[in-house]
């Protein structure tokens, strides 16, 4: 059995590189930490992934793609269908001045942005910078541990996927939306309203679910608005049903009590 392209799968993995065992990345907590590369300010979950849409590396999604829900297995990503091979050509000579004030305390090994490229410092000398642009990954055959564990079948879990992969965390657990008749409807509640790029997320997310939910022809956002001032109201007294409740003594009882 294979996975359709456009198959929504929530997937695990564990990346390392094959040669020097270096952990790159888990989704899985337990293992992020046995691998000290755990970072308190990320939530471990299981990753959304469509299958062949390049949502992951090329050769991790070609593998998933043969995969079944609920299995396992081990697999080695060579380096053109990981982060490619080293271009040579991505090496650059750089003059140590150009990095300004920063020229001074700059290091091999220093990560720096140079005409908005992200490169790493190979080598200082004679006033020079060697700087590599290649990824730091490029040319390593990479090994992933990879578990697809459920497969997204109904279009509310759909939704609900897609809402959580742009809006990720807690947050996106907050997230109310509905469904009628081709139109989905997607509450951003108060704490939402100030997230970065809120207006690119609300279009990822509509192009998302019309994308992978043909019946949908129009996706709606409302924002809500609470009082926070506003005190709840008293709960009315409920009267315990088994205790009889007394009647007023009627004018022939007071007159025989007195």
């Amino acid at each position: 059995m294979s996975f359709e392209k456009g198959t929504l799968l929530y997937v695990n993995y564990t990346a390392k590189v094959k040669d020097t065992g270096e952990a790159i990345e888990s989704t899985v907590e337990d293992e992020a930490k046995k691998l000290n590369i755990y970072d308190p300010e990320r939530r471990y979950e299981a990753r959304l992934v469509s299958v062949g849409e390049d949502w992951v590396l090329k050769g991790l999604d070609e593998e998933i793609a043969k995969m079944e829900a609920g299995e396992r297995k081990t697999v080695e990503l060579s380096p053109e269908k990981a982060w490619g091979e080293r271009d040579p050509t991505l090496l650059r000579m750089i003059p140590v001045r150009k990095f300004g004030e920063k020229a001074d305390e700059l290091r091999v090994g220093d990560a720096v942005e140079v005409d908005n490229r992200l490169g790493v410092v190979r080598f200082i000398g004679s006033g020079r910078a060697q700087v590599d642009f290649n990824h730091r990954l490029a040319g390593k055959t990479l090994v992933y541990d990879v578990e697809v564990v459920s497969k997204v079948e109904t279009d509310e879990q759909k939704v609900r996927s897609l809402i959580k992969r742009r809006f990720p965390g807690e947050l996106g657990d907050k997230i109310e939306f509905s469904q009628r008749a081709g139109d989905v409807t997607v509450e951003i509640p108060e704490e939402a309203f100030m997230v970065e790029g809120l207006q690119v997320i609300k279009r990822g997310i509509s192009n998302d679910i019309i994308h992978f939910i043909p019946t949908v022809k129009k996706v709606t956002f409302k924002e809500v608005y609470g009082n926070k001032d506003a005190k709840a109201a008293p709960e009315e007294k409920v009267e315990d049903a088994a205790k009889p409740k007394e009647e007023p003594a009627t004018n022939a009882e007071v007159e025989q009590k007195a």
